[in-house]
């Protein structure tokens, strides 16, 4: 089947005729209509991510998916050939630009009836961040007041929208185009990093998802009251995931290294901060589904491309500028 993979870390991903997936007893063989696209292909692209995930060259990229079912395992018991379904693939098991991928049954859910394939494929990977941050690790409640970075993006379309969903108070920070379109999502503060500084603005808060890292992740501690938690996806790395990925000791010891001054930063701030790799997880997708179908959430996608355009797509990411996410089609 053709596939786009990457060879050599920091070459351009190029199409490939690769082996059909292999499908287990309890997986889903899907036909892919849709992938979405993230930073985080472009850096696996780039050989970024090599030491925390050690993939085998050629790898095809891509960790969003929206298709139909062509098949399921012997053991499989809530999937059907025919089910529109969705997933962000477990990250050992990645491989959506391709025309099919099979994917853990515990991965996957059925797609929101109410989007498009393109709609649903721009979904899972930042949903799941946002769900996971925002509820699983930041329990965040109705009346608390959350800081989402980067509110125009794949993952603060989503938050923010949840954030409220929740009932919190949401401040984002944006260029000053997007002001408006994430007022429209939500955001009740909206922060213009290019002229403003948001640690002048906020204090008291008690939720911040950071996806810039660096200085803005220093700054973030300091608009949390005491008590609140800074959650990152944009790094450094923190012992509980080097624990979570089950890291050799070396390895370990420098992702400890690594955050070891933010950490100590929070620790005199009265504050915590934790690193956040988001994981496959198809019961939260499911609740992610019911989201969307009920209006609560929807998908961002600022741009289509045709499959054949994966390489133009890639690129891309790196130039800015696209509202949510972009996504790879084959309708």
């Amino acid at each position: 089947m053709q596939a786009f993979v990457v060879r050599h870390y920091k070459s351009p991903v190029e199409p490939a005729e690769v082996p059909e997936p292999l499908v287990g007893e309890r997986d889903v063989l899907v036909q892919v209509r849709a992938a979405g696209l993230n930073l985080l292909d472009e850096k696996i692209r780039a050989g970024e991510l090599k030491l925390v995930l050690p993939y085998q060259l050629p790898q095809i990229l891509g960790n969003d998916v929206a298709g139909i079912v062509l098949a399921v395992g012997a053991k499989v018991r809530g999937f059907a050939p025919g089910d529109e379904v969705y997933a962000r693939p477990g990250k050992d098991r990645i491989g959506t630009f391709a025309e099919r991928i099979a994917v853990a049954e515990t991965d996957l859910a059925l797609k929101p009836a109410s989007v498009s394939f393109e709609e649903a494929a721009s979904l899972p990977l930042v949903a799941l961040t946002a769900w996971q941050a925002l509820v699983e690790r930041g329990n965040l409640q109705p009346g608390q007041r959350v800081l989402v970075h980067g509110g125009a993006g794949g993952v603060g379309t989503i938050a923010i929208q949840l954030a409220k969903h929740l009932g919190a108070t949401v401040a984002t920070t944006v260029s000053t185009g997007n002001a408006d379109f994430v007022r429209e999502l939500g955001a009740d503060v909206v922060i213009d990093y290019r002229h403003q500084d948001f640690e002048q603005l906020l204090d008291g808060y008690d939720l911040v998802l950071d996806s810039v890292g660096g200085k803005n992740l220093e700054k973030s501690l300091r608009v949390l009251r005491p008590g609140g938690k800074a959650i990152g996806i944009a790094g450094p790395p923190d012992p509980a995931f080097a624990r979570e990925l089950g890291t050799n000791a070396v390895l370990r010891f420098v992702m400890t290294v690594l955050s070891s001054r933010i950490r100590r930063q929070a620790r005199r701030l009265g504050v915590t901060y934790e690193f956040l790799f988001m994981r496959a997880n198809g019961d939260q997708l499911r609740r992610i589904t019911a989201l969307v179908d009920a209006g609560a959430l929807r998908p961002v996608v600022g741009r289509i491309f045709d499959f054949d355009q994966a390489v133009q797509a890639l690129q891309s990411l790196d130039q800015g500028g696209i509202r949510g996410k972009a996504v790879l089609s084959r309708s």
